[in-house]
């Protein structure tokens, strides 16, 4: 007869790495909708995933009584236990793929998902025309993560999107860069018959244009929301829609919900063809395509490459956007 297992071993078995990672993220901010909104899930999901953490551990860690919240003695010190736990996966998973990467001549490279479809294809075959073929694994994650991912040594290159007012914080002695070119986010909407936007900013109080949002951990996010910032009441602006996708905000932009602004690059085949159309030429954001290394990564691949990138700055695709 088949031996059932104990308790603990059921216990043992139910505990999840994203559990860890809620309980540092809510100690870091004290704040459950913030950390849910770093952990982007709702809070509800997020105050959930604390509660199983604490019934799998069997004592409570969080005093929801006061505000700020604040751990209780045992959630200060499995505080320190769980982020040992994470540092030590982390560091493991890093060692693994740099090891994996290093016998089969992978270079890897961390980027925004908007970038692995609209820019990274056609830059990857132009550098391979001289460089030679490459072996290239992609990692996409949003803005935060992806740098997080190449600062903690998980990817040899970070490929992504630059501005002043959302600037990449690395040290540029340990993580320099090259420009690869510019990129501009443009306000578009579906034409109506005339070929005109079908919502024309600036909108009106009593009736503002409904506006496809990207989500706020997103570099595209970030950056439109200073935009918007910046020319406050002059836009009357109606949220429906909120996705970190590009592309999934492009579809609802052809199907005529709303406004969006999207990377140029992404929308220039849509532009020509007359499914969308630029609302307001006044509310464009230009930006710049950078690409980091990271100086910790010392094989010989990765250095070669880095010297072609170097010697040819012309190996970057012109960045081509609509008018």
């Amino acid at each position: 007869m088949r031996k059932r297992p104990c308790g603990l071993e059921r216990e043992c078995r139910s505990v999840e790495i994203k559990w860890l990672e809620d309980f540092v993220s809510l100690a870091n901010t004290r704040s459950f909708s913030r950390s849910a909104v770093e952990r982007r899930v709702t809070q509800s999901a997020f105050s959930r995933r604390i509660q199983q953490l604490e019934q799998w551990l069997g004592v409570p860690l969080v005093d929801r009584s006061t505000y700020p919240t604040t751990l209780t003695a045992e959630g200060r010190r499995f505080r320190e236990t769980a982020e040992e736990v994470l540092r030590l996966i982390l560091l493991e998973r890093a060692e693994l793929r740099s090891g994996r990467a290093q016998g089969q001549g992978i270079l890897t490279f961390s980027t925004l998902h908007s970038l692995s479809i609209s820019f990274f294809p056609w830059w990857l075959k132009d550098v391979e025309s001289g460089f030679g073929p490459i072996h290239a694994r992609l990692i996409t994650e949003n803005f935060h993560d992806s740098i997080r991912m190449f600062a903690e040594g998980d990817c040899d290159f970070l490929l992504t999107y630059e501005h002043p007012r959302v600037p990449v914080l690395l040290d540029p002695e340990r993580f320099p860069s090259l420009d690869l070119g510019g990129d501009r986010v443009m306000p578009v909407s579906a034409p109506d018959e005339a070929g005109a936007p079908l919502f024309p900013l600036p909108g009106g109080s009593e009736k503002p244009v409904p506006y496809l949002a990207y989500a706020p951990e997103t570099f595209l996010g970030r950056l439109v929301s200073v935009l918007l910032a910046e020319r406050g009441e002059a836009l009357n602006l109606a949220k429906i829609y909120e996705n970190p996708m590009a592309e999934a905000i492009k579809t609802m932009a052809i199907t005529g919900r709303g406004v969006a602004w999207l990377p140029g690059n992404t929308i220039r085949a849509e532009i020509e063809a007359g499914k969308l159309v630029v609302v307001d030429p006044e509310a464009v954001i230009d930006m710049r395509i950078r690409i980091f290394r990271n100086m910790d990564k010392v094989r010989a691949r990765v250095e070669r490459l880095w010297t072609y990138l170097k010697d040819h700055t012309d190996a970057a695709p012109t960045v081509r956007t609509p008018a």
